[in-house]
């Protein structure tokens, strides 16, 4: 193998893992570090730089980073990432004078932005200022999206909402809420240098059972049923709730009945419950309120007695898998279970829907009925039109938003320029040694092996009884404190140098993990599995050396490394250094204002 190019800025990056698995390439252990300093103010500007929404991402997150954190090496669970980036938000404080300021002189050119979710909001805060003009079109009230009508308050409280989503309108945008866009036309027509569609995707699936229409007075879409909740057009529901659906909407929707007045409440599920697409932790949440799950039901009838549904009649199923892993559902033969109920939430799904945006302007939609956006730039085949969030491949999640909105502002601002959407901004970074004495570094390097600390919860009681009391308490500061001397540092890299090393392998002794090898060269299959322990995980790379005095290389599985600095405390030469990396995703960058600025 050729020595390893650690000046790659995606190197260090990848081994990162909570970093790289980020859609927005949050640098997780910086803030983390910064929490555990109690520089909370600091730990949140990290996040809003590069998340946007830190309270309300503290609190509703996918998570993606956290089944990558390399905790999971040594003990089942992984730092809770997310509930320590609501921290910062509980704690930050005033943090008015961080924000970036926004130019009096615009630039002359205008963004319209239709839908005001996190895809819509993100490219505005990118590109105010940078002095744009950001218009945006919402047909709700306020401002939010999905993040307003489809998470309930009990998870995600309105005063944290309304706080981080104003923070991006008094920046500047000229907000248009009560406006329903009906024509894509009408829009181009106003003259806007580029428009940007984050509509999300808001139109929840149905299914034709028989009974469907008969019952349509009690069967309610879920993502309207929320909608309907968090607007105040609904507040109860019958005593006895079906809820169809096993992701993340199904769990709220149940979780919102209980608060309505709901005495049973069940979900049910087509798939085997491994196959739930809703997060572990939302299930457990619905469990820990008393919500069965039913898996392997398929609806197969709604039951109608005198013009009213009382039932819903399921057939049981079985999964079956092929060499590929794909899923087969068959029935198991069993007799069918009738499930008594007075109203069904259907949460199977979610659909975009573009009705208003006319055929013949040459943005080209696919035989799925969605438009053809370029996955790196986010642009249309109409160039002056680009999608983010939801709105671009279907339903994803609030991160993915952002990190789309994000690209999407670099696109919009190259394209407002005049130049190459393809030239974009690299990623900032910096490494540097952390060394402060012989065997003293920066940072807290000591491995703590303390378990996860539990989130403490309010009163069942008392939760179940009001929308607006919020589940999770969130943890204080000697909480927060715990759980973050649990991560393991690995933004601070291990940087070997061959011209100092003298082959003496005292680090391969000390190394905890058996990750460190001086080994003879080799092609990579062959290195893999000759290293003292073999490196089974090919997503993450090894750090290989140039060649040393005696012919060998050295050779560290980054999959295995924890970061923990005994290799350059033990080194006598000083060929190992604990440096820390920094990595900031790329941004829409200032540059000059146009010759037409108003």
């Amino acid at each position: 193998m050729q020595p390893t190019d650690i000046s790659d800025p995606e190197y260090f990056h990848k081994v990162v893992d909570c970093q790289w698995a980020c859609p927005a390439h949050t640098p997780v252990p910086e803030y983390i570090r910064l929490i555990a300093q109690r520089r909370y103010a600091d730990a949140f500007m990290i996040n809003w730089e590069s998340n946007v929404f830190p309270g309300i991402l503290g609190r509703t997150c996918d998570r993606p980073c956290e089944p990558a954190c390399r905790r999971t090496r040594i003990e089942e669970k992984p730092v809770a990432i997310c509930r320590l980036k609501r921290v910062a938000a509980d704690y930050k404080g005033d943090i008015d004078d961080r924000l970036p300021s926004v130019p009096s002189l615009k630039n002359g050119k205008r963004i319209a932005l239709i839908g005001a979710g996190p895809a819509s909001l993100t490219v505005a805060r990118d590109l105010l200022p940078l002095g744009y003009s950001c218009v945006l079109f919402e047909k709700d009230p306020q401002g939010g999206g999905l993040m307003r009508t489809n998470i309930p308050t009990f998870r995600l409280p309105t005063d944290v909402l309304d706080e981080e989503v104003d923070r991006i309108l008094e920046m500047g945008v000229e907000p248009r809420f009560g406006e329903e866009i009906t024509s894509l036309t009408a829009v181009l027509d106003e003259g806007y240098d580029a428009v940007f569609i984050g509509t999300g995707a808001p139109r929840g699936k149905d299914m034709k059972v028989p009974g469907r229409a008969e019952a349509s007075a009690n069967i309610h879409i879920g993502t309207d049923f929320l909608k309907s909740v968090a607007f105040k057009h609904i507040d109860s529901i019958g005593k006895r709730v079906v809820v169809i659906g096993g992701g993340n909407t199904a769990m709220d929707c149940c979780r919102t009945a209980l608060r309505l007045g709901a005495e049973q409440v069940t979900v049910t599920v087509r798939s085997p419950r491994g196959d739930m697409k809703a997060s572990d932790w939302e299930i457990e949440d619905a469990e820990r309120e008393g919500i069965p799950i039913l898996d392997n039901h398929a609806p197969k009838e709604f039951v109608v007695e005198d013009g009213r549904l009382t039932a819903v009649i399921f057939e049981k199923m079985r999964a079956e898998y092929d060499q590929n892993g794909k899923r087969t559902l068959l029935p198991t033969g069993e007799p069918p279970v009738v499930l008594p109920c007075d109203d069904v939430l259907m949460a199977i799904g979610q659909d975009n829907a573009f009705p208003w945006i006319e055929r013949d302007l040459g943005l080209t939609f696919d035989d799925w009925d969605m438009p053809v956006v370029d996955r790196k730039t986010f642009q249309s085949t109409l160039p002056t039109v680009f999608f983010g969030g939801d709105a671009a491949w279907g339903p994803e999640n609030i991160i993915w938003a952002v990190a789309h909105g994000h690209q999407a502002a670099i696109s919009i601002d190259l394209h407002c320029r005049g130049e190459s959407l393809a030239d974009r901004p690299p990623p900032t970074t910096n490494l540097v040694s952390q060394k402060m004495g012989i065997h003293e570094w920066s940072y807290d390097n000591a491995i703590s092996h303390d378990r996860r600390v539990p989130m403490p919860h309010a009163d069942l009681k008392l939760a179940l009884k009001e929308l607006t009391v919020e589940a999770e308490l969130g943890y204080d500061e000697r909480l927060a404190f715990d759980e973050a001397m649990r991560c393991l540092n690995c933004d601070i890299q291990t940087v070997f140098a061959e011209p100092l090393c003298i082959e003496c392998d005292a680090c391969v002794d000390i190394c905890p993990v058996d990750c460190i090898n001086f080994t003879q060269n080799g092609d990579e299959a062959d290195l893999r599995e000759r290293l003292r322990v073999p490196a089974q995980n090919l997503d993450q790379d090894l750090y290989v050396s140039d060649v040393l005095k005696t012919g060998r290389v050295m050779v560290k599985d980054e999959d295995m490394c924890l970061h923990c600095g005994l290799c350059a405390e033990r080194c006598p030469t000083s060929a190992w250094d604990m440096q820390k990396f920094t990595y900031w995703d790329n941004q829409a960058q200032p540059g000059p204002v146009h010759a037409n600025a108003a």
